[in-house]
C-alpha cells in the first residue's frame, strides 16, 4: 500500500510569479519531500479573499506526495 503526504502552503498573492516568491515557496516543500523520498503526485490550488492581517488574495496549495 503506498504511502502518502498531503501539505498545504498559503501563498502570500493571488498571482504566481517571478515577484511573488510563491514558485520558490513551492519548490522549497517539493525538494524537501523529495529528500525524504517522496514525488509529487498531485497538486490543486483554490483561490481565497482575506480580510484579514495584509488582506488581500491568497491561494491555498494542497500537494499529495507518494513515497517512491
Amino acid at each position: 500500500m503506498p504511502q502518502y503526504v498531503v501539505v498545504q502552503v498559503t501563498l502570500k498573492e493571488k498571482f504566481i510569479g517571478t515577484g511573488s516568491k510563491n514558485l520558490s515557496e513551492l519548490e522549497n516543500v517539493i525538494n524537501t519531500q523529495a529528500a525524504k523520498g517522496y514525488r509529487l503526485h498531485t497538486i490543486t490550488a483554490s483561490s481565497a479573499h482575506s480580510t484579514g492581517f495584509g488582506g488581500g488574495d491568497r491561494i491555498q496549495a494542497t500537494m499529495v506526495f507518494e513515497k517512491v
